[in-house]
């Protein structure tokens, strides 16, 4: 077999593990791609293929890393308290948050200090871990001895006949994710007490496979306690509560009781407002990719108007510059994402001089032409807010001039801490990638793929100026719908599964196809025609031309 790795030809005379055959002595490689699939080191290649061997600067390694991290953890905890449970959560500051419960009291910095200590020891003793399968009677068997309930209930829901898991050291577990080959490879991580349990820290790719510094962030992290709550207070945590809720006949009050909710949420913020409308000047709402800003910034400003304020909304990609006087990004292009592409000074003096009570001119910027004209003069009305949404709308850096009295932040994100099972949380991002998808391919224009590529330096961007300012927010707007990937999964299903095996996106492709597959599909017929999943999947009441 002739096999090229890292661009160098080489000849097995037998199939063989890719670890066998590689240089890796520092454990530097962790999983590879073969022929574009993404592979463990414990692949057996058996015919002539292109490799690429990958380490922590890939997003997917990282995955890995992650969860192999978390089936280590979860195998400590279980050597030393056999009967606790853990559940994991996506939380603050890139870390996963693990609850810990039957222990029958509080989980301790002791209890910690243990599983650290039985950690090291799994680590430094470099197990194998191995990858079997198991029918699907099997794994049922296997879970129900285990006491993993939620890993039962997602197997009526598995299309496929067998089921993946991996043992090490006599625990068998399964993490929905490919593993690192042993537990030696693990090298990076930390183990934080946070109430009422602990942070799970570990690499990440855009941090240069380094572990980013830990920054806890107090408004995000109440927020993710609330979406928490209510979860557990709405009894659906997992997939298998979605789908059994549609199998019942409930997904139409389901769907009401989340919508209830973005109302509730709604009216909250309103009454905010409204309690401090005297100082209140410009409201400011910000968030990362397809949370749904625009959407929610319309219906805050019909909120706002059933309580008597008419807030003047005004577009900050009107004050964009022109792209030869916009700062470049690393390939060179202008880097639109910048707060220096947009023209700071210009939009400054005219939201104080509007809070001022002066008549201004305000700009249209012309994206075809990259031109700029101006209105006729307008004057703010009394106690008329301005509403402004953007990238770098909660960036005190966009308004100097005005005192914070005077601003009111909002930051909007999906904050879902739903998962698959008890030790797979579904990733925020993830979901947000799934809403972009559909919105990008049905009303922009852009192939799956083109979302694709471009997602990683919108996440770049993410957390360059977004996520540094979500902890000065005076709200922050859950914009998750608990019954949303119910309904995009039919969308982004379809598109995911027509990108073809040489493309470079495949391989995430995959890795959500896997996943959304788990999802009982259910119908758009009811969705509010003011419902932020509208903005992604259509008949929102704000992008029609339909004057009733």
């Amino acid at each position: 077999m002739k096999i090229t790795i890292q661009g160098k030809e080489i000849e097995l005379e037998k199939p063989a593990r890719i670890m066998e055959f590689i240089d890796n002595k520092d454990r530097k490689y962790m999983a590879a791609k073969v022929n574009n699939r993404l592979r463990e080191l414990r692949y057996i290649v058996s015919e002539d293929v292109n490799i690429e061997l990958l380490g922590l600067e890939d997003t997917d390694v990282c995955r890995i890393y992650q969860s192999t991290l978390r089936y280590l953890v979860f195998m400590a905890l279980h050597k030393i308290y056999p009967k606790a449970k853990i559940t994991y959560n996506y939380s603050v500051s890139r870390s996963i948050f693990a609850s810990v419960s039957n222990l029958g009291r509080p989980f301790l910095q002791s209890d910690l200090d243990a599983v650290n200590k039985e950690l090291t020891k799994i680590i430094e003793a470099d197990y194998p871990i191995v990858r079997s399968s198991l029918t699907k009677e099997e794994a049922v068997n296997l879970y129900k001895e285990l006491g993993c309930e939620e890993k039962v209930r997602i197997l009526k829901y598995r299309k496929e006949d067998t089921v993946h898991v991996y043992e090490c050291n006599g625990h068998m577990d399964y993490m929905f994710g490919y593993m690192l080959p042993s537990t030696g490879y693990i090298k990076k991580y930390q183990l934080k007490l946070y109430t009422p349990g602990f942070l799970i820290t570990y690499p990440r790719a855009e941090a240069n496979g380094e572990i980013p510094d830990f920054q806890d962030e107090r408004v995000f992290r109440n927020s993710l306690k609330e979406a928490n709550r209510w979860s557990n207070t709405a009894k659906v945590s997992y997939i298998s509560d979605f789908n059994e809720i549609v199998e019942q006949g409930k997904a139409l009050e389901y769907l009401n009781i989340c919508e209830a909710r973005h109302n509730r949420q709604l009216a909250d913020l309103g009454q905010k407002i409204q309690n401090r409308i005297e100082d209140v000047k410009l409201i400011c709402v910000a968030g990362p990719s397809s949370s749904g800003k625009t959407t929610f910034t319309n219906r805050l400003r019909i909120e706002l108007m059933s309580r008597g304020i008419t807030p003047l909304m005004i577009s900050i990609d009107n004050f964009y510059k022109h792209p030869d006087d916009c700062p470049l990004g690393a390939d060179g292009k202008p880097d639109f994402e910048d707060i220096d592409a947009l023209d700071r000074k210009l939009f400054n003096e005219t939201m104080y001089n509007l809070i001022q009570g002066e008549a201004v001119k305000l700009p249209t910027y012309d994206f075809t032409t990259k031109t700029r004209t101006f209105s006729e003069p307008v004057k703010l009305m009394h106690h008329q807010p301005i509403l402004i949404e953007g990238i770098h709308a909660l960036n005190d850096d966009l308004t100097p001039s005005i005192n914070q009295e005077e601003k009111f932040k909002v930051y909007i994100a999906p904050l879902i801490q739903y998962r698959i099972d008890e030790r797979n949380p579904i990733s925020i991002s993830d979901l947000r990638l799934i809403r972009r998808m559909v919105r990008d391919y049905n009303y922009r224009g852009t192939t799956c793929e083109r979302t694709l590529e471009f997602w990683p330096s919108v996440r770049a961007g993410e957390f360059k100026w977004i996520y540094p300012y979500q902890n000065e927010a005076d709200f922050v707007f859950n914009s998750e719908l608990g019954y949303e990937l119910c309904v995009l999964s039919k969308y982004a299903i379809k598109l995911l599964s027509d990108i073809k095996s040489d493309s470079p996106y495949y391989i995430t492709a995959n890795r959500l196809l896997k996943f959304l597959k788990y999802f009982v599909p259910i119908s758009d017929k009811w969705i509010p025609c003011n419902s932020i999943i509208r903005e992604f999947i259509g008949g929102s009441i704000f992008y029609t031309d339909d004057k009733c």
